[in-house]
């Protein structure tokens, strides 16, 4: 055999030649996050578009990870069309609603499970095994004795088991097994090797591209550019040419809906702090500042999408960002995260790892601290974000980060839908309350169980704009209220239940309120010193 001749059978082709070799009843796997993050765009448009023209292939089974989309007609929302998907099973909804609004009107079948489970579950298809056990989800809308995840009537069966082993309860997810994967990166040599300079992070890639090559798929890898074979560097590529079988070009592909690469984002260059927007004073800022209050120096913690994103630009107006770690679920270690669709798109990182192993450390109990909002909370503690007022949204990682972190602190504004308030004399102004109560009876589905996190013995607490409630065996407690805020008008009123308060109830640190920082740096040092002291003493004695 001739030493130069190549094995590999990769093939370069059109996005619309890709998608014709895709069939009927198929799985397909679909890399990318929200905002266009490792999103292979153009491929998703030509499966649409071939449909759309040609009603072939039908009763696809979408596997999705992560949420794909700008919460509108983007990501997976063009295949949201009648006859093209039978099935989809995603871990977060909201990113591609047309999918979502497709199994609430229960014309498809629909599951919603965690996201570190989703990627893991690639893991497990790709080693043959029969799927994951885990304790994620035990207790939640995932937990079979709720919903197991199922979305809709339509969805019937129940995939998700539950297992006792040695008196402790598990969840059993079954393992997926992808026909077809379609994947991005940035540069492919003509054996079909794949580097990921220029993507925002690496996502379930590698993983969900051996599933599917291991179960006899198709794998299709859109790209920026096209490079010699053999050129790339080896510590550089993340997919080896052997799981690819296609490869689409797409010259103009953007690194986010946004365009253009930001060299920041990619991990080329680092940002100067004084360049980073510091955001203006608002509740959501003060509601940011109470929560970097709970962080200590050394922590690792994750910081989720919504009012909790801002956290981070935070620490770094007081001084303090480089004092702990904050991690985002795809991967990102460190840095500040944007915020919004394009969530996850961080700059300054330590570090990027693969999003399965991201989970490994989460679910292992690896976090400090986590800060994630809600949409509703119940007197038990209960917490959804998953589905609300008739909207499937889905967990996210929310399910695999809140149930293993040893501290949980969720944010967000006592009311919603038209609330406005004003932060001036170092106070809270409500000037027109929200229509909707977030404080509710009981929570329309669990994504974060109140009674479990009593049990493991973790510190919750529930942050807001004009009051801290915490979590404790008895139910919530009202433990903080911002000064200027009337108790009974503007807290107790908009209460689904009776609320206990505590008989230490404090006022919010005023420094919350004001617009200049809030010298956390110095309290730090001063309380490092303190300490440094004290230890001193004791070695003396």
């Amino acid at each position: 055999m001739n030493p130069t001749t190549r094995t590999n059978t990769v093939k370069m082709m059109s996005a619309e030649e890709a998608v014709e070799r895709i069939p009927s009843n198929a799985t397909v796997a679909f890399l990318g996050a929200g905002g266009g993050i490792a999103e292979p765009t153009a491929v998703i448009k030509a499966l649409a578009k071939r449909y759309k023209e040609t009603k072939a292939p039908r009763d696809l089974t979408l596997y999705y990870s992560t949420g794909l989309g700008d919460r509108g007609d983007r990501g997976l929302s063009p295949l949201a069309q009648s006859g093209l998907v039978k099935r989809a099973i995603g871990g977060h909804w909201d990113q591609s609603p047309r999918l979502a609004e497709m199994v609430a009107r229960n014309e498809i079948e629909g599951y919603n499970f965690p996201m570190g489970v989703m990627s893991q579950l690639l893991r497990a298809a790709a080693a043959g095994h029969p799927g994951l056990l885990t304790h994620v989800g035990i207790g939640t809308f995932i937990d079979p004795r709720q919903s197991g995840g199922r979305l809709n009537e339509r969805t019937t069966e129940e995939l998700v088991k539950i297992f006792e082993i040695e008196g402790k309860e598990w969840l059993f997810y079954p393992a997926i097994r992808p026909d077809v994967a379609i994947i991005r990166a940035t540069t492919a040599d003509t054996d079909g090797y794949l580097t990921m300079e220029d993507e925002i992070t690496f996502l379930d890639i590698l993983p969900m591209a051996q599933a599917v090559k291991n179960n006899g798929g198709m794998v299709i890898a859109q790209v920026q550019r096209l490079a010699k074979a053999g050129t790339l560097h080896p510590k550089d590529v993340k997919v080896p040419g052997y799981l690819v079988d296609a490869v689409v070009v797409v010259p103009e592909q953007p690194q986010l809906y946004s365009g253009a690469v930001n060299r920041f984002m990619s991990g080329d260059f680092i940002a100067e702090i004084g360049e980073m927007a510091i955001p203006p004073l608002s509740e959501r800022k003060v509601i940011a500042r109470r929560a970097l209050f709970e962080i200590s120096p050394g922590d690792v913690g994750n910081v989720g999408v919504g009012i909790s994103d801002g956290i981070g630009l935070v620490a770094q107006e007081e001084g303090v960002g480089d004092e702990f770690i904050l991690t985002v679920e795809t991967g990102p270690i460190g840095g500040v995260t944007a915020q919004g669709i394009f969530f996850g798109a961080s700059i300054n990182n330590r570090a990027v790892i693969d999003m399965p192993a991201q989970f490994d450390f989460y679910d292992g109990g690896g976090l400090n601290i986590c800060f994630l909002s809600f949409a509703e909370v119940d007197q038990a503690g209960n917490v959804n974000v998953s589905r609300f007022n008739g909207k499937i949204v889905g967990t996210g990682g929310f399910i695999n980060i809140t149930s293993n972190s040893k501290k949980v602190i969720f944010s967000g504004t006592l009311t919603a839908g038209g609330l406005q308030t004003e932060i001036e004399d170092s106070s809270v102004k409500i000037h027109q309350e929200g229509r909707f109560q977030k404080f509710v009876p009981q929570v329309e589905e669990i994504t974060f169980n109140g009674t479990e996190a009593m049990k493991q013995g973790k510190e919750v607490l529930y942050i807001t704009e004009r009051a801290v409630f915490e979590l404790t065996p008895e139910g919530l407690v009202l433990i903080e209220i911002a000064p200027g805020v009337d108790i009974e008008k503007d807290i107790l009123c908009h209460m689904g239940f009776q609320l206990r308060i505590s008989p230490n109830l404090k006022t919010m640190d005023f420094r919350l309120f004001l617009e200049e920082p809030m010298g956390i740096r110095e309290q730090w040092l001063n309380q490092t010193l303190r300490n440094q002291f004290s230890n001193q003493k004791e070695e003396v004695k």
